[in-house]
């Protein structure tokens, strides 16, 4: 099961307060920065679809790909209501992004929300990484975020609380970190707790996502294994230099021909 699974249903809620009309607009922005006639968009991890509808209403013809098939329902969902001409340019797929081959190649491999940094092992980043080579074309550009090692060593994570609601249900989340500096990973577990507001009854859900912070001298490494050019490293959202309280870091990564 899709780490993802349980709480999938409550995943738009948690995350509406999620800048996502923001960060549709600053991902048009790297791409017709880097890429300015790139057509189609390979996301790997899409999640319930937000990013790609708000990038095809931008014009880009995207297809999504996710592991949880809790979330591509939502994600699916979604096109009953959008009008036809914007339909005809999203596509979501189930897949695993270490394994997924679609026999296509893209302008743009997107891979958003530190979907790389779910990739804990060597094994996984190196799959994920032959993923994207496999999937984007010679000239075309490689956008994705993690979580940036230096901030996270340096502002180490702590507890957290969430908590948000809608007409049917209230949610807690509780988030408590456990960190295993060896292994440049983060487990965090999750205590939800979901009230029905009708009835008044509580389900409670646990689960532990593991983390992988990375570091831009790795990544690097990766990026010449792949065929891939490093071109641009900064800051999600704000474009400013990365430094040790910078946890959200973007890279631009070009494939270059063979």
């Amino acid at each position: 099961m899709s780490v993802f699974g349980n709480y999938a249903r409550y995943y738009d809620l948690l995350y509406r307060d999620k800048d996502y009309v923001g960060e549709a607009l600053f991902i048009r922005r790297l791409i017709q920065n880097h890429a300015s006639e790139a057509q189609d968009i390979l996301e790997l991890g899409c999640g319930t679809g937000n990013h790609a509808v708000l990038l095809a209403k931008e014009g880009y013809k995207v297809h999504g790909v996710d592991l949880s098939e809790e979330m591509l329902k939502k994600a699916n969902s979604r096109l009953s209501q959008l009008p036809p001409e914007l339909t005809s340019r999203l596509k979501f797929s189930h897949g695993d992004i270490c394994q997924i081959r679609l026999n296509q190649t893209f302008d743009v491999v997107l891979s958003l929300f530190h979907v790389i940094s779910y990739q804990t092992t060597n094994e996984d980043l190196l799959a994920a990484f032959a993923t994207v080579k496999e999937h984007l074309k010679p000239g075309g550009i490689f956008i994705f975020d993690v979580w940036y090692g230096p901030a996270v060593l340096s502002d180490r994570p702590t507890i957290r609380v969430k908590r948000l609601e809608d007409e049917e249900i209230s949610v807690t989340r509780i988030a408590e970190p456990a960190m295993y500096p060896n292994d440049n990973l983060v487990d965090v577990n999750y205590q939800v707790f979901i009230k029905d507001k009708d009835n008044g009854s509580v389900e409670e859900l646990q689960e532990t996502h593991r983390m992988r912070y990375l570091f831009k001298p790795e990544l690097e490494l990766l990026f010449n294994q792949f065929s891939l050019e490093l071109i641009e490293c900064r800051e999600w959202m704000s474009n400013s230099e990365p430094g040790f309280n910078t946890w959200g870091v973007y890279f631009i990564a070009r494939r270059q021909a063979e």
